[in-house]
């Protein structure tokens, strides 16, 4: 009879400790725009999962991917309105509460990807991300390379002059208007779930994204010519909303941010690695790569846009290319 008490006593007991355990969870959400086959999907899973091991299983994080919570601006609003926890996203999004950290995005900033994550080492950055942190109360906890945007058509586009006229679909993000309106092309925001039925029945011409964007969303499909404009040297940043962040203890804030940097890193490298495969794979699969005189493009910007026409600040731009 002991026996069998005591036994029934350590059931009770472990039942008890895994339902408190189970109230201790928290359920977190991390949502994106991209598609699961892309690295900012597979690396926000295993972020989620490392952060649910190395916290021993206080957080459980699903991961949505692909427009699940709603379209970019949608999810941005989310970290306002607690209905999301974690996003991935552009800066252009986060410029639209903090002005001056959407100036990444002007056009030809950036020599190459190297220079982007040297970017997001450096004062700049910290001082940016403080001033978006301020005004949101929301944290960046890592930044990935996103890609170069290059630029497809149903047309071949070789110089600036080439794009007068052209419907070209943008997001809908101020920035990303100076090259197109700078080489005279009419632009058109569309959110990126819509893009590809857009190319297909001929709302738009032309479209910018990475090449890796362009294999996965297959836009190579509707679109038969890319041009390689290299226009802008494209980031994520990954967002922990406010009520998120102040919630954490300093040991756990600790944890998502080692996470989330080594995620981004991940990714960043498959990104780096694909990218630099999908020039030749295009044009082995009978898709018109072209070179452009980007010397042309970038004065045509330098002439006919300043960053102060988006709000962003000069000396932030000239600070940034100054980086090495």
């Amino acid at each position: 009879m002991k026996l069998k008490l005591t036994g029934l006593t350590l059931a009770a007991a472990m039942v008890m400790a895994s339902a408190i355990a189970a109230q201790a969870q928290t359920a977190l959400k991390w949502a994106h725009v991209y598609e699961t086959s892309e690295p900012f999907h597979t690396e926000s899973v295993w972020a989620a999962e490392e952060i649910g091991k190395r916290t021993e299983g206080r957080y459980k994080i699903d991961v949505f991917p692909a427009s699940q919570l709603g379209k970019e601006a949608d999810i941005n609003q989310g970290l306002k309105l607690g209905t999301v926890d974690i996003i991935i996203s552009g800066s252009s999004f986060a410029a639209r509460d903090y002005k001056p950290i959407g100036v990444t995005y002007f056009p030809y900033i950036f020599r190459d990807s190297a220079h982007l994550l040297a970017y997001a080492k450096s004062d700049v950055f910290k001082r940016l991300a403080q001033g978006y942190e301020d005004a949101t109360g929301n944290h960046i906890a890592a930044v990935t390379y996103y890609g170069t945007r290059q630029t497809t058509s149903n047309k071949e586009i070789k110089a600036c002059a080439d794009m007068q006229g052209l419907k070209i679909r943008v997001p809908d993000v101020p920035a990303y208007l100076a090259m197109p309106r700078a080489c005279g092309a009419n632009t058109t925001p569309i959110a990126f779930a819509e893009v590809y039925l857009a190319l297909q029945n001929g709302t738009v011409e032309a479209q910018e994204n990475p090449l890796t964007t362009i294999e996965a969303k297959k836009f190579y499909e509707v679109q038969k010519n890319i041009a390689l404009t290299g226009h802008i040297v494209d980031h994520l940043n990954t967002l922990v909303s406010k009520q998120l962040w102040t919630s954490l203890s300093d040991a756990d804030k600790q944890i998502f941010s080692e996470v989330m940097l080594e995620a981004a890193a991940r990714a960043t490298a498959i990104v780096t690695e694909r990218e630099a495969a999908l020039v030749e794979k295009f044009r082995a699969d009978g898709i018109g790569v072209n070179e452009v005189d980007k010397a042309d493009f970038e004065k045509n910007v330098n002439e006919k846009v300043a960053p102060e026409d988006f709000g962003y600040v000069k000396e932030d731009l000239e600070a940034i290319r100054a980086l090495q």
